[in-house]
């Protein structure tokens, strides 16, 4: 039987990544992005490699703050495969660097709906395909609160986090099994816009770290 992920926010970084370094070892991802673009570059260079044995990618364009939306595809999953081995959750919203008197409305709005509320919605309706299929979520740490400028995105990680790991707790013995892993620093859109000028030829590659955070499963 073929393994069955999914990953919300695969268009780009780290999720992309994920979600094709998963199809090229067999795996049947369904990928989850805003970006339609970005999801049928995903596509694109999982078809180029012509591997055999690779697996295949169901493209989901589609936003995890939509309730319906995501309630529908997780209905389809359950309706097609009957259960889910994996959910990375990479979907994140990265606030501009602002000083914590001067957050911007819909920013600060955006970030809790992506990082905190979508969260909180996707979990209940994940969980019961992860038990299913005695599967595994993967959520990523970005330790920034209480980082001067990061008063937006570290709040609301911080938010994120803290049901992941209220989740992890309380399925500690009945599963599914939830794991928190910090990813080393990526030459990301996400962290460009924190760190603009840095040198990304230092920085991990999201391939590499995919890799290494995928094993750790």
């Amino acid at each position: 039987m073929t393994n069955l992920a999914l990953i919300t926010g695969a268009s780009r970084g780290l999720g992309a990544a994920m979600a094709e370094y998963l199809a090229l070892r067999g795996w049947h991802v369904v990928a989850v992005a805003r970006t339609t673009g970005g999801l049928e570059e995903l596509d694109d260079r999982v078809r180029s490699h012509k591997l055999p044995g690779a697996g295949e990618l169901t493209l989901a364009p589609m936003d995890v703050t939509n309730d319906d939306a995501m309630r529908h595809l997780c209905l389809s999953i359950h309706q097609r495969w009957g259960g889910l081995n994996l959910w990375v959750h990479t979907a994140i919203h990265a606030a501009p660097l602002t000083p914590a008197t001067s957050l911007d409305v819909k920013d600060w709005d955006k970030s809790i709906a992506i990082n905190i509320r979508a969260t909180g919605q996707l979990i209940p309706m994940v969980e019961p395909l992860l038990r299913a299929a005695k599967g595994t979520a993967l959520f990523l740490d970005d330790p920034r609160a209480g980082q001067k400028f990061f008063g937006a995105y570290g709040a609301c990680k911080a938010a994120q986090m803290a049901l992941a790991r209220s989740w992890a707790a309380e399925s500690a013995r009945i599963g599914p099994r939830v794991l928190i892993a910090t990813p080393a620093p990526m030459p990301t859109a996400t962290r460009a816009r924190f760190f603009p000028g840095e040198d990304r030829s230092l920085l991990a590659s999201p391939r590499d770290e995919a890799e290494r955070l995928l094993d750790l499963i």
